[in-house]
């Protein structure tokens, strides 16, 4: 009689967690997804690849497709670490290793065409542009008081920085890493994607970001502060970019 209504009882919880409501920009789809599908109010599940559907807010959003699911494993993500080293010098460059470290997190875009590019220095572990770019020199980052950090191999840390806005015309804002925090503006996770807000400057999608293309650096990371997959500036992708907590920086 135990087994029944112990089988039971996992049924309905399971249910109940495929049911439960996604915030807006967390998942709500894609191939091997058995999380919650219902978005917040005002949110709509946007297939943005076979693999992945977001809660997006917006008339802009494309049309709206939950993908199909089928039973693989997945990666379940666990509470958003906050710590980092201290430290104040930054010498040599190069990445902390394929291994991700405790307190950290990868970040990675999950659209077209930077599908599971990960964010890093232009220059693996220096103070150089914010780019997505290969798994294999990805970078390690952790949140602390809305300060967006990369731990490099020396232990020393970099911190993101968005350059200001020269005025109300400008619709990017490029990010790069430096060994300090000059920039303004706070950085926090909405469900896995990263957001960024500022005041004074108000934006139809905090999680909104730009890949540009540069002829040297390749896909350089700037802050959409216009609508997301909605009049993309020329030589630039519409992006989110989300945190992902496996092992290794997987492709």
């Amino acid at each position: 009689m135990l087994g029944p209504i112990l089988l039971f009882s996992s049924l309905f919880f399971s249910a109940v967690l495929s049911q439960s409501t996604v915030p807006l920009y967390g998942q709500c789809g894609g191939i091997g997804w058995s999380g919650g599908t219902t978005c917040v109010a005002g949110a709509t599940c946007t297939k943005l690849n076979d693999f992945y559907s977001q809660c997006l807010q917006g008339s802009n959003s494309p049309s709206s497709t939950v993908a199909t699911t089928t039973a693989t494993t997945t990666t379940k993500t666990s509470a958003v670490p906050t710590t980092t080293k201290a430290s104040t010098t930054v010498t040599g460059g190069g990445t902390v290793g394929p291994t991700l470290l405790p307190n950290y997190l990868w970040i990675r875009a999950v659209a077209a065409p930077n599908f599971h590019k990960y964010l890093q220095s232009y220059v693996p572990g220096t103070a150089t542009d914010a780019v997505l770019g290969s798994a294999s020199t990805a970078g390690q980052f952790a949140i602390t008081n809305g300060k967006l950090t990369q731990l490099t191999p020396s232990g020393a840390l970099l911190y993101a920085n968005v350059e200001p806005r020269a005025d109300s015309t400008v619709v990017k804002l490029k990010v790069s890493w430096q060994t300090s925090s000059t920039t303004s503006g706070t950085f926090e996770w909405s469900g896995d994607a990263l957001i960024w807000t500022v005041s004074g400057i108000t934006r139809p999608n905090n999680a909104a970001w730009l890949a540009c293309t540069d002829a040297v650096e390749g896909q350089v990371l700037y802050a959409n502060l216009g609508p997301y997959a909605y009049n993309t500036p020329s030589g630039c992708s519409d992006q989110t970019i989300h945190f992902y907590n496996a092992a290794t920086a997987d492709v």
